[in-house]
């Protein structure tokens, strides 16, 4: 982090909604409500699926560490976010936001790749039910899950180190709530040609990538569908993966209009409104999305409260 003159940059500002002026406290209470909700919600589902025999499915199973990972990516950002709300000029040091960046990046890539080894178990459950069990064993589940966390730890320690270890003087102003990569790398000092082609790289493969294999999965599911006989089945079938296929919408949907458009068409205040949602607001619908359409869950809950009633 040094220039050519010796020059350290010792710490960072992040503005955040500074512009909001007093009204930092109204978002501040706002967000505090969604992440504790996000924490409830997700918490009950983890509780829920470790609990209940009938929730010991692959699907379930992939469920339980999405809510793990969403619990875990929401407190890489919030709690710090919500510290910074409370006052006018957050600082934050370098290796914070280098441990902000790794623990972002590790968080948000193994939701992708969650997010596909739910895709693939629907699509095996539906468009090869006779060999699921084979299909969708337990060490096959295990492997998928310890393949997301690794493609993190990998796209986190890699990306992080990159970007760090770039020439940084001069301004330290991050426009941002959070470490992310592409705000800290604007900052950089020289050429920073390859620190792009870096993100664009991992956008496409870590990001892009999953989401094509969701849609094949999707694609190859509707086929299926529209071949099952009554309109019941179709709608059965439908129901078990509307659910999903909302949450990938949402979670993918908005990462790709911040990573994918181009620098030239960015605005900061706007990068920052969408990040809010894919960071905070987000995870806390996944809970309601899997529970309230889900009648697994819900008879899952019910029994657990009568139980203890």
């Amino acid at each position: 982090m040094d220039d050519a003159n010796g020059t350290t940059v010792t710490e960072f500002i992040l503005l955040g909604f500074s512009y909001l002026g007093a009204y930092q406290g109204v978002l501040f209470w706002g967000v505090l409500f969604v992440y504790l909700v996000t924490l409830l919600g997700n918490s009950l589902i983890i509780i829920l699926t470790l609990l209940d025999p009938a929730l010991s499915t692959p699907m379930y199973f992939f469920l339980r560490h999405l809510s793990m990972v969403e619990i875990l990516y929401t407190t890489t950002i919030v709690p710090r976010m919500l510290t910074d709300l409370l006052f006018s000029h957050p600082v934050m040091s370098p290796g914070s936001c280098f441990t902000q960046m790794y623990f972002f990046a590790l968080f948000g890539i193994a939701e992708c790749f969650l997010l596909t080894a739910m895709a693939y178990d629907r699509y095996a459950a539906i468009c090869q039910p006779l060999h699921y069990a084979m299909l969708m064993n337990q060490q096959i589940c295990v492997g998928m899950v310890g393949a997301s966390y690794l493609m993190g730890i990998i796209t986190g320690t890699t990306h992080s180190i990159f970007i760090f270890t770039l020439p940084y003087h001069g301004t330290n102003i991050i426009h941002h709530f959070l470490c992310d990569i592409l705000p800290v790398l604007r900052l950089a000092n020289g050429d920073t040609f390859w620190g792009e082609v870096g993100n664009l790289a991992v956008t496409l493969l870590f990001i892009m990538t999953p989401f094509a294999l969701i849609l094949f999965s999707y694609v190859r599911i509707l086929i299926t569908i529209l071949g099952v006989a009554s309109a019941h089945g179709r709608q059965k079938v439908f129901s078990t993966c509307s659910s999903h296929l909302l949450v990938v919408t949402l979670f993918f949907g908005t990462g790709t209009i911040i990573y994918m458009r181009p620098n030239a068409n960015a605005t900061q205040d706007r990068d920052q409104i969408i990040s809010l949602f894919y960071t905070v607001v987000t995870p806390m619908f996944n809970p309601f999305i899997y529970t309230l359409r889900n009648k697994e869950v819900m008879g899952a809950m019910r029994r657990k409260i009568t139980k203890h009633l």
